[in-house]
Protein backbone atom coordinates (compact mmCIF):
# COMPACT_ATOMS: atom_id res chain seq x y z
CA UNK A 1 0.00 0.00 0.00
CA UNK A 2 1.51 3.32 -1.40
CA UNK A 3 0.41 7.12 0.34
CA UNK A 4 -0.35 9.98 -1.67
CA UNK A 5 -2.18 13.03 -1.24
CA UNK A 6 -4.09 15.03 -3.33
CA UNK A 7 -4.38 19.18 -2.58
CA UNK A 8 -6.70 21.59 -4.13
CA UNK A 9 -6.30 25.55 -3.79
CA UNK A 10 -10.24 26.84 -4.03
CA UNK A 11 -10.76 30.50 -4.05
CA UNK A 12 -10.91 30.75 0.09
CA UNK A 13 -9.06 27.94 1.01
CA UNK A 14 -7.00 25.02 1.13
CA UNK A 15 -8.02 21.68 1.46
CA UNK A 16 -5.94 18.12 1.65
CA UNK A 17 -6.69 14.75 1.75
CA UNK A 18 -4.51 11.91 2.48
CA UNK A 19 -5.25 8.35 0.77
CA UNK A 20 -4.56 5.18 0.11
CA UNK A 21 -3.01 4.89 -3.08
CA UNK A 22 -4.89 1.10 -4.18
CA UNK A 23 -8.27 2.02 -2.94
CA UNK A 24 -8.42 5.55 -2.44
CA UNK A 25 -9.79 5.15 1.39
CA UNK A 26 -9.48 9.06 2.99
CA UNK A 27 -6.99 8.36 5.72
CA UNK A 28 -5.97 12.30 7.18
CA UNK A 29 -7.31 15.46 6.20
CA UNK A 30 -5.98 19.38 6.26
CA UNK A 31 -7.95 22.29 5.75
CA UNK A 32 -7.04 25.94 6.00
CA UNK A 33 -8.64 29.48 4.65
CA UNK A 34 -6.69 31.26 2.70
CA UNK A 35 -5.32 35.04 3.64
CA UNK A 36 -7.27 37.29 1.51
CA UNK A 37 -8.29 40.71 2.20
CA UNK A 38 -11.69 41.36 0.38
CA UNK A 39 -11.87 44.59 -1.72
CA UNK A 40 -14.54 47.65 -0.63
CA UNK A 41 -17.31 46.16 -0.68
CA UNK A 42 -17.19 42.51 -0.12
CA UNK A 43 -16.50 40.16 -1.89
CA UNK A 44 -14.03 37.84 -3.48
CA UNK A 45 -10.95 39.83 -4.70
CA UNK A 46 -10.21 39.76 -8.53
CA UNK A 47 -6.54 40.27 -7.67
CA UNK A 48 -4.47 37.39 -4.85
CA UNK A 49 -0.76 37.61 -4.40
CA UNK A 50 0.20 33.64 -4.88
CA UNK A 51 2.27 33.88 -1.62
CA UNK A 52 -0.74 33.38 -0.48
CA UNK A 53 -1.70 30.17 -1.32
CA UNK A 54 1.52 28.60 -0.34
CA UNK A 55 0.51 29.73 3.27
CA UNK A 56 -2.88 28.33 3.21
CA UNK A 57 -1.66 25.09 2.00
CA UNK A 58 1.55 25.21 4.72
CA UNK A 59 -1.36 25.69 7.29
CA UNK A 60 -3.42 22.64 5.87
CA UNK A 61 -0.62 20.32 5.67
CA UNK A 62 0.59 21.28 9.28
CA UNK A 63 0.94 18.64 12.00
CA UNK A 64 2.46 16.14 10.24
CA UNK A 65 -0.56 15.55 7.59
CA UNK A 66 1.83 14.69 4.65
CA UNK A 67 4.46 12.16 6.88
CA UNK A 68 4.47 8.93 4.98
CA UNK A 69 2.79 10.48 1.45
CA UNK A 70 5.02 9.35 -1.68
CA UNK A 71 3.24 11.45 -4.25
CA UNK A 72 0.95 14.71 -4.01
CA UNK A 73 -1.55 16.12 -6.94
CA UNK A 74 -2.36 19.31 -7.05
CA UNK A 75 -5.52 21.18 -8.48
CA UNK A 76 -6.30 24.51 -7.76
CA UNK A 77 -9.01 27.50 -8.73
CA UNK A 78 -9.85 27.22 -13.23
CA UNK A 79 -9.31 30.82 -15.09
CA UNK A 80 -6.37 31.92 -12.98
CA UNK A 81 -3.59 34.10 -14.34
CA UNK A 82 0.18 34.57 -12.65
CA UNK A 83 2.01 36.36 -15.03
CA UNK A 84 6.13 35.90 -14.34
CA UNK A 85 9.25 38.07 -15.88
CA UNK A 86 11.91 37.03 -17.15
CA UNK A 87 13.42 35.64 -13.54
CA UNK A 88 10.05 34.14 -12.37
CA UNK A 89 8.86 36.58 -10.37
CA UNK A 90 5.41 38.46 -10.29
CA UNK A 91 5.00 41.38 -12.13
CA UNK A 92 1.71 41.32 -10.51
CA UNK A 93 -0.74 39.71 -7.76
CA UNK A 94 -2.46 36.63 -9.82
CA UNK A 95 -5.82 37.63 -11.36
CA UNK A 96 -8.57 35.27 -10.81
CA UNK A 97 -11.97 33.87 -10.61
CA UNK A 98 -15.14 35.53 -12.99
CA UNK A 99 -13.20 39.04 -13.97
CA UNK A 100 -16.09 41.31 -14.88
CA UNK A 101 -13.50 44.23 -15.23
CA UNK A 102 -12.61 41.98 -18.86
CA UNK A 103 -15.70 41.94 -20.57
CA UNK A 104 -14.51 44.51 -23.04
CA UNK A 105 -11.63 43.09 -23.50
CA UNK A 106 -13.68 39.52 -24.59
CA UNK A 107 -15.52 41.36 -26.57
CA UNK A 108 -12.60 43.01 -28.55
CA UNK A 109 -10.80 39.46 -28.99
CA UNK A 110 -13.94 38.07 -30.15
CA UNK A 111 -13.61 40.57 -33.15
CA UNK A 112 -9.84 40.95 -33.43
CA UNK A 113 -10.45 36.92 -34.96
CA UNK A 114 -12.93 37.49 -36.99
CA UNK A 115 -16.09 36.67 -34.63
CA UNK A 116 -17.45 33.92 -32.45
CA UNK A 117 -17.09 30.74 -34.76
CA UNK A 118 -13.23 31.31 -35.49
CA UNK A 119 -12.61 31.19 -31.86
CA UNK A 120 -14.45 28.36 -31.18
CA UNK A 121 -12.64 26.48 -34.00
CA UNK A 122 -9.44 27.98 -33.35
CA UNK A 123 -9.76 26.66 -29.67
CA UNK A 124 -12.88 25.18 -28.98
CA UNK A 125 -14.28 28.59 -26.95
CA UNK A 126 -15.40 31.66 -26.89
CA UNK A 127 -13.55 34.30 -24.93
CA UNK A 128 -15.36 35.28 -21.70
CA UNK A 129 -14.37 38.03 -19.33
CA UNK A 130 -12.81 35.43 -16.44
CA UNK A 131 -10.99 33.41 -19.15
CA UNK A 132 -7.06 33.92 -18.80
CA UNK A 133 -7.20 35.17 -22.87
CA UNK A 134 -9.01 37.62 -22.10
CA UNK A 135 -7.48 38.79 -18.80
CA UNK A 136 -4.00 39.00 -20.89
CA UNK A 137 -6.06 41.94 -23.45
CA UNK A 138 -7.11 43.77 -19.96
CA UNK A 139 -3.53 43.67 -18.65
CA UNK A 140 -2.13 45.55 -21.99
CA UNK A 141 -5.36 47.89 -21.57
CA UNK A 142 -5.19 48.51 -18.07
CA UNK A 143 -1.15 48.10 -17.12
CA UNK A 144 0.75 48.15 -20.07
CA UNK A 145 4.48 47.97 -18.13
CA UNK A 146 2.98 45.23 -16.33
CA UNK A 147 2.09 43.68 -19.62
CA UNK A 148 5.50 44.26 -21.39
CA UNK A 149 7.30 42.58 -18.36
CA UNK A 150 5.45 39.53 -18.67
CA UNK A 151 7.85 36.60 -20.07
CA UNK A 152 6.44 33.59 -18.64
CA UNK A 153 2.40 32.81 -18.08
CA UNK A 154 1.80 30.10 -15.22
CA UNK A 155 -2.09 29.26 -14.08
CA UNK A 156 -2.84 29.13 -10.25
CA UNK A 157 -2.23 24.95 -10.42
CA UNK A 158 1.26 25.38 -12.61
CA UNK A 159 2.41 27.83 -10.11
CA UNK A 160 1.68 25.85 -7.01
CA UNK A 161 3.83 22.81 -8.89
CA UNK A 162 6.39 24.74 -9.58
CA UNK A 163 6.91 25.97 -6.55
CA UNK A 164 6.63 22.38 -4.71
CA UNK A 165 9.62 21.65 -7.07
CA UNK A 166 11.62 24.55 -6.13
CA UNK A 167 11.48 26.39 -9.00
CA UNK A 168 13.18 24.38 -11.42
CA UNK A 169 14.00 25.60 -14.93
CA UNK A 170 11.02 23.66 -16.21
CA UNK A 171 7.87 24.67 -16.29
CA UNK A 172 4.42 22.33 -17.06
CA UNK A 173 0.70 22.26 -17.06
CA UNK A 174 -1.29 19.66 -17.89
CA UNK A 175 -4.03 19.21 -21.03
CA UNK A 176 -6.89 19.90 -18.38
CA UNK A 177 -5.96 23.26 -17.13
CA UNK A 178 -4.36 24.55 -20.64
CA UNK A 179 -8.32 23.85 -22.34
CA UNK A 180 -9.30 26.35 -20.35
CA UNK A 181 -6.76 29.39 -21.25
CA UNK A 182 -8.16 30.45 -24.68
CA UNK A 183 -4.95 29.47 -26.03
CA UNK A 184 -4.36 26.26 -26.17
CA UNK A 185 -6.51 23.71 -28.37
CA UNK A 186 -8.16 20.51 -27.04
CA UNK A 187 -8.64 18.75 -30.59
CA UNK A 188 -4.87 19.68 -31.74
CA UNK A 189 -3.60 19.18 -28.62
CA UNK A 190 -1.30 22.38 -29.15
CA UNK A 191 -0.93 26.04 -28.01
CA UNK A 192 -2.15 28.83 -30.31
CA UNK A 193 1.16 31.46 -29.61
CA UNK A 194 -0.76 33.56 -32.21
CA UNK A 195 -3.39 33.75 -29.72
CA UNK A 196 -1.15 35.14 -26.55
CA UNK A 197 0.18 37.98 -28.77
CA UNK A 198 -3.14 38.91 -30.06
CA UNK A 199 -3.99 39.02 -26.77
CA UNK A 200 -0.70 40.54 -24.95
CA UNK A 201 1.13 42.27 -27.54
CA UNK A 202 3.89 39.57 -28.11
CA UNK A 203 5.21 36.32 -27.45
CA UNK A 204 6.02 34.54 -24.22
CA UNK A 205 6.60 31.28 -22.35
CA UNK A 206 4.21 28.64 -21.81
CA UNK A 207 4.64 25.88 -19.70
CA UNK A 208 5.35 22.48 -20.92
CA UNK A 209 1.94 20.38 -21.53
CA UNK A 210 2.47 16.67 -19.74
CA UNK A 211 0.52 13.79 -19.66
CA UNK A 212 -1.98 12.90 -17.34
CA UNK A 213 -0.30 9.95 -15.52
CA UNK A 214 3.21 11.81 -16.24
CA UNK A 215 5.07 13.21 -12.98
CA UNK A 216 5.79 17.11 -13.40
CA UNK A 217 9.06 15.95 -11.02
CA UNK A 218 10.25 14.94 -7.94
CA UNK A 219 10.80 17.34 -4.67
CA UNK A 220 14.96 16.82 -3.29
CA UNK A 221 13.23 14.68 -0.60
CA UNK A 222 12.05 12.12 -3.64
CA UNK A 223 8.26 13.42 -3.10
CA UNK A 224 6.62 12.79 -6.68
CA UNK A 225 4.45 15.47 -7.66
CA UNK A 226 2.22 14.75 -10.44
CA UNK A 227 0.92 16.82 -13.56
CA UNK A 228 -1.60 18.50 -11.27
CA UNK A 229 -4.93 20.20 -12.84
CA UNK A 230 -7.93 22.34 -12.98
CA UNK A 231 -10.23 22.21 -10.13
CA UNK A 232 -13.03 21.14 -12.58
CA UNK A 233 -11.35 18.52 -13.87
CA UNK A 234 -9.65 17.36 -10.74
CA UNK A 235 -13.59 17.08 -9.23
CA UNK A 236 -14.76 15.51 -12.39
CA UNK A 237 -11.63 12.78 -11.73
CA UNK A 238 -12.68 12.12 -8.38
CA UNK A 239 -16.14 11.82 -8.73
CA UNK A 240 -15.38 9.03 -10.73
CA UNK A 241 -17.24 9.50 -14.26
CA UNK A 242 -16.89 8.39 -17.43
CA UNK A 243 -18.24 7.88 -21.04
CA UNK A 244 -22.09 8.15 -20.42
CA UNK A 245 -22.19 10.48 -17.50
CA UNK A 246 -22.74 13.97 -16.60
CA UNK A 247 -22.63 16.20 -14.19
CA UNK A 248 -25.03 19.49 -13.53
CA UNK A 249 -23.74 22.17 -10.75
CA UNK A 250 -25.72 24.35 -8.99
CA UNK A 251 -24.13 26.89 -7.78
CA UNK A 252 -25.12 30.79 -8.08
CA UNK A 253 -24.88 29.80 -11.69
CA UNK A 254 -24.84 26.30 -13.38
CA UNK A 255 -23.03 24.36 -15.23
CA UNK A 256 -23.13 20.86 -16.93
CA UNK A 257 -20.59 18.82 -18.90
CA UNK A 258 -20.02 15.36 -19.88
CA UNK A 259 -17.10 13.00 -20.71
CA UNK A 260 -16.58 12.48 -24.37
CA UNK A 261 -14.07 10.97 -26.54
CA UNK A 262 -13.03 13.72 -28.70
CA UNK A 263 -13.11 17.89 -28.35
CA UNK A 264 -16.37 19.34 -29.48
CA UNK A 265 -16.69 22.64 -31.99
CA UNK A 266 -19.44 24.64 -31.49
CA UNK A 267 -19.89 27.83 -33.78
CA UNK A 268 -22.70 29.58 -31.91
CA UNK A 269 -20.09 29.37 -28.38
CA UNK A 270 -22.49 27.85 -25.90
CA UNK A 271 -19.54 24.96 -25.60
CA UNK A 272 -16.03 25.57 -24.02
CA UNK A 273 -14.13 22.23 -24.93
CA UNK A 274 -12.16 21.56 -22.31
CA UNK A 275 -9.78 18.47 -21.90
CA UNK A 276 -10.52 16.21 -19.00
CA UNK A 277 -8.19 14.38 -16.27
CA UNK A 278 -7.65 11.23 -17.91
CA UNK A 279 -6.62 11.99 -21.95
CA UNK A 280 -10.48 12.47 -22.91
CA UNK A 281 -12.75 15.47 -22.96
CA UNK A 282 -15.25 17.32 -21.02
CA UNK A 283 -17.23 19.66 -22.59
CA UNK A 284 -18.88 22.28 -21.10
CA UNK A 285 -21.58 24.23 -20.99
CA UNK A 286 -22.72 27.06 -18.34
CA UNK A 287 -26.54 28.71 -17.48
CA UNK A 288 -26.26 32.03 -15.52
CA UNK A 289 -28.88 31.34 -13.43
CA UNK A 290 -29.27 28.62 -11.49
CA UNK A 291 -29.32 29.06 -7.86
CA UNK A 292 -29.79 32.73 -7.65
CA UNK A 293 -33.33 31.97 -9.71
CA UNK A 294 -34.03 30.15 -6.15
CA UNK A 295 -32.92 33.09 -4.14
CA UNK A 296 -34.63 35.50 -6.06
CA UNK A 297 -37.94 33.97 -5.85
CA UNK A 298 -37.08 33.07 -2.28
CA UNK A 299 -36.96 36.96 -1.61
CA UNK A 300 -39.96 37.49 -3.33
CA UNK A 301 -42.49 35.06 -1.82
CA UNK A 302 -40.65 35.92 1.92
CA UNK A 303 -39.22 32.17 2.67
CA UNK A 304 -36.43 32.75 4.98
CA UNK A 305 -33.75 29.87 2.97
CA UNK A 306 -34.23 27.50 0.55
CA UNK A 307 -35.10 24.66 2.65
CA UNK A 308 -38.27 26.48 3.30
CA UNK A 309 -38.47 27.61 -0.91
CA UNK A 310 -38.47 23.69 -1.17
CA UNK A 311 -41.13 23.27 1.63
CA UNK A 312 -43.01 25.77 0.29
CA UNK A 313 -42.96 24.13 -3.47
CA UNK A 314 -43.75 20.76 -2.45
CA UNK A 315 -47.04 21.91 -1.74
CA UNK A 316 -47.54 22.30 -5.27
CA UNK A 317 -48.12 19.50 -8.27
CA UNK A 318 -45.76 18.73 -11.07
CA UNK A 319 -46.09 21.42 -13.71
CA UNK A 320 -46.94 24.09 -11.03
CA UNK A 321 -50.88 24.51 -11.65
CA UNK A 322 -49.68 25.65 -14.89
CA UNK A 323 -47.34 28.15 -14.55
CA UNK A 324 -44.00 28.28 -16.65
CA UNK A 325 -40.63 30.55 -15.30
CA UNK A 326 -37.68 31.47 -17.71
CA UNK A 327 -35.29 32.25 -15.06
CA UNK A 328 -33.05 34.55 -17.41
CA UNK A 329 -33.04 37.16 -14.26
CA UNK A 330 -29.18 37.91 -15.34
CA UNK A 331 -29.56 37.64 -18.94
CA UNK A 332 -28.75 34.28 -20.19
CA UNK A 333 -25.75 32.32 -21.94
CA UNK A 334 -27.98 29.38 -22.83
CA UNK A 335 -29.43 30.46 -24.85
CA UNK A 336 -27.28 33.45 -25.98
CA UNK A 337 -29.33 35.95 -24.46
CA UNK A 338 -27.07 38.65 -22.70
CA UNK A 339 -29.71 41.48 -22.08
CA UNK A 340 -33.07 39.87 -21.80
CA UNK A 341 -35.05 39.50 -18.78
CA UNK A 342 -37.05 36.25 -16.71
CA UNK A 343 -40.52 35.35 -17.77
CA UNK A 344 -43.39 34.27 -15.88
CA UNK A 345 -46.10 32.04 -18.24
CA UNK A 346 -49.48 31.05 -17.38
CA UNK A 347 -50.88 33.39 -14.69
CA UNK A 348 -54.79 32.77 -13.93
CA UNK A 349 -56.63 33.30 -11.17
CA UNK A 350 -56.53 29.73 -9.43
CA UNK A 351 -52.28 29.54 -10.60
CA UNK A 352 -51.46 32.86 -8.28
CA UNK A 353 -50.42 31.09 -5.12
CA UNK A 354 -47.22 30.86 -3.45
CA UNK A 355 -46.46 27.43 -3.96
CA UNK A 356 -47.20 27.87 -7.59
CA UNK A 357 -44.75 29.93 -7.90
CA UNK A 358 -42.34 28.32 -5.68
CA UNK A 359 -42.79 24.50 -7.73
CA UNK A 360 -42.34 27.19 -10.89
CA UNK A 361 -38.95 29.02 -9.60
CA UNK A 362 -37.72 25.10 -8.82
CA UNK A 363 -38.78 23.72 -12.63
CA UNK A 364 -37.57 26.68 -14.27
CA UNK A 365 -34.21 26.06 -12.96
CA UNK A 366 -34.17 22.75 -13.56
CA UNK A 367 -35.29 23.12 -17.08
CA UNK A 368 -32.77 25.82 -17.99
CA UNK A 369 -30.33 23.17 -17.18
CA UNK A 370 -32.11 20.48 -18.91
CA UNK A 371 -31.27 22.56 -22.35
CA UNK A 372 -28.05 22.44 -21.08
CA UNK A 373 -27.91 18.99 -21.19
CA UNK A 374 -30.00 18.68 -24.94
CA UNK A 375 -27.02 21.16 -26.23
CA UNK A 376 -24.15 18.61 -25.28
CA UNK A 377 -26.73 16.10 -26.31
CA UNK A 378 -27.65 17.70 -30.30
CA UNK A 379 -24.09 17.42 -31.08
CA UNK A 380 -23.78 13.36 -29.79
CA UNK A 381 -22.95 13.33 -26.39
CA UNK A 382 -24.14 10.21 -24.59
CA UNK A 383 -25.71 11.31 -21.46
CA UNK A 384 -27.48 7.87 -19.29
CA UNK A 385 -26.69 9.40 -15.83
CA UNK A 386 -26.48 13.07 -14.16
CA UNK A 387 -23.96 13.55 -11.16
CA UNK A 388 -26.09 16.75 -9.44
CA UNK A 389 -23.51 18.57 -7.38
CA UNK A 390 -24.08 21.75 -4.75
CA UNK A 391 -25.85 22.33 -1.55
CA UNK A 392 -29.11 22.99 -3.41
CA UNK A 393 -28.86 19.50 -4.73
CA UNK A 394 -30.21 18.28 -1.16
CA UNK A 395 -33.40 20.07 -1.68
CA UNK A 396 -36.62 18.15 -1.69
CA UNK A 397 -37.80 19.97 -4.38
CA UNK A 398 -34.91 19.40 -6.42
CA UNK A 399 -34.73 15.81 -5.78
CA UNK A 400 -38.23 15.73 -6.97
CA UNK A 401 -38.21 17.16 -10.06
CA UNK A 402 -34.93 16.71 -11.55
CA UNK A 403 -35.13 13.29 -13.00
CA UNK A 404 -38.32 13.73 -14.44
CA UNK A 405 -37.17 16.59 -16.01
CA UNK A 406 -33.39 15.65 -17.23
CA UNK A 407 -35.04 12.57 -18.64
CA UNK A 408 -32.16 9.94 -16.54
CA UNK A 409 -31.35 8.79 -13.55
CA UNK A 410 -30.12 11.23 -11.36
CA UNK A 411 -26.88 10.60 -8.64
CA UNK A 412 -26.63 12.45 -6.10
CA UNK A 413 -22.94 12.13 -4.12
CA UNK A 414 -22.72 12.40 -0.78
CA UNK A 415 -20.42 15.79 -0.02
CA UNK A 416 -17.25 15.20 -0.17
CA UNK A 417 -13.80 17.26 -1.40
CA UNK A 418 -13.79 15.68 -4.99
CA UNK A 419 -11.47 18.14 -6.31
CA UNK A 420 -8.65 17.05 -3.78
CA UNK A 421 -9.91 13.36 -4.23
CA UNK A 422 -9.15 13.74 -7.78
CA UNK A 423 -5.98 15.37 -7.26
CA UNK A 424 -4.59 12.51 -4.97
CA UNK A 425 -6.29 9.59 -7.37
CA UNK A 426 -3.77 11.42 -10.24
CA UNK A 427 -0.95 11.52 -8.00
CA UNK A 428 -1.41 7.83 -7.02
CA UNK A 429 -1.88 7.06 -11.23
CA UNK A 430 1.66 9.31 -11.67
CA UNK A 431 3.39 6.87 -8.57
CA UNK A 432 2.12 3.93 -9.97
CA UNK A 433 3.15 4.64 -13.69
CA UNK A 434 6.25 5.54 -12.47
CA UNK A 435 7.15 2.31 -10.65
CA UNK A 436 5.64 0.34 -13.37
CA UNK A 437 2.49 -1.17 -11.28
CA UNK A 438 -0.01 1.20 -13.48
CA UNK A 439 -0.66 1.49 -16.98
CA UNK A 440 0.08 5.05 -18.04
CA UNK A 441 -2.83 4.86 -19.92
CA UNK A 442 -5.21 3.53 -17.35
CA UNK A 443 -6.08 5.62 -14.21
CA UNK A 444 -6.55 3.73 -10.88
CA UNK A 445 -9.82 2.38 -10.04
CA UNK A 446 -11.25 3.80 -7.00
CA UNK A 447 -14.16 3.37 -4.63
CA UNK A 448 -17.13 5.07 -5.57
CA UNK A 449 -18.75 8.23 -4.52
CA UNK A 450 -21.15 7.42 -1.79
CA UNK A 451 -25.22 8.77 -3.59
CA UNK A 452 -28.25 8.51 -3.44
CA UNK A 453 -29.90 7.46 -6.63
CA UNK A 454 -32.78 8.71 -7.83
CA UNK A 455 -34.60 6.95 -11.08
CA UNK A 456 -37.61 9.01 -13.10
CA UNK A 457 -39.85 6.21 -12.35
CA UNK A 458 -43.76 7.13 -12.86
CA UNK A 459 -43.04 10.86 -13.18
CA UNK A 460 -40.92 11.10 -16.28
CA UNK A 461 -44.05 11.66 -19.14
CA UNK A 462 -45.24 14.32 -16.75
CA UNK A 463 -41.88 15.38 -16.52
CA UNK A 464 -41.32 15.48 -20.28
CA UNK A 465 -44.44 17.43 -20.60
CA UNK A 466 -43.08 20.11 -17.80
CA UNK A 467 -40.54 20.13 -19.75
CA UNK A 468 -42.21 20.27 -23.57
CA UNK A 469 -44.09 23.45 -22.16
CA UNK A 470 -41.28 25.37 -20.76
CA UNK A 471 -39.70 24.75 -24.94
CA UNK A 472 -42.79 25.99 -25.98
CA UNK A 473 -42.67 29.19 -23.81
CA UNK A 474 -39.41 29.60 -25.00
CA UNK A 475 -39.68 29.55 -28.16
CA UNK A 476 -42.73 31.77 -28.37
CA UNK A 477 -40.64 34.46 -26.01
CA UNK A 478 -37.31 34.11 -28.19
CA UNK A 479 -38.16 32.11 -31.13
CA UNK A 480 -34.71 30.31 -32.40
CA UNK A 481 -32.60 31.28 -29.61
CA UNK A 482 -31.50 27.61 -28.13
CA UNK A 483 -29.43 26.05 -31.68
CA UNK A 484 -28.98 22.43 -30.95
Amino acid sequence: MGIVAGLDSSPDFTRIVVCDSDTGAVLRQGYAPHPLESPEGGGRPADVDPQAWLLSLGEAAGGGLLEGVQAIGVSAQPNSVVPLDAQGNTVRPAMVGGDKRSQVAAADLIDALGGREAWARAVGSVPQAAQPVTKLRWLVRSEPEAAARTAVLLQAHDWLVWQLLGRPARRTTDRGGASGTGYWSAATGGYRPDLVELALGHQVMLPEVIGPADAAGTTPEGLLISAGTGETQAAAFGLGIGLGDAVVSLGASGSVMAVHPEALVDQYGMITSLADATGMHLPVVTTLNAVRTLRGAAELLGTPDLESLSELAMKSTPGSHGLVFLPYLEGERTPNLPHTAGTLAGLRRESMRPEHLARAAFEGMLCGLADALDVLRGRGVDVRRVFLLGAAAELPAVQAAAPALFGTQVVVPQSADYAAIGSARQAAWALGASQGTLDPRTPPVWQGAVAQVLEPGEELAVGQAVRQQFVSVREQTHPGALRV
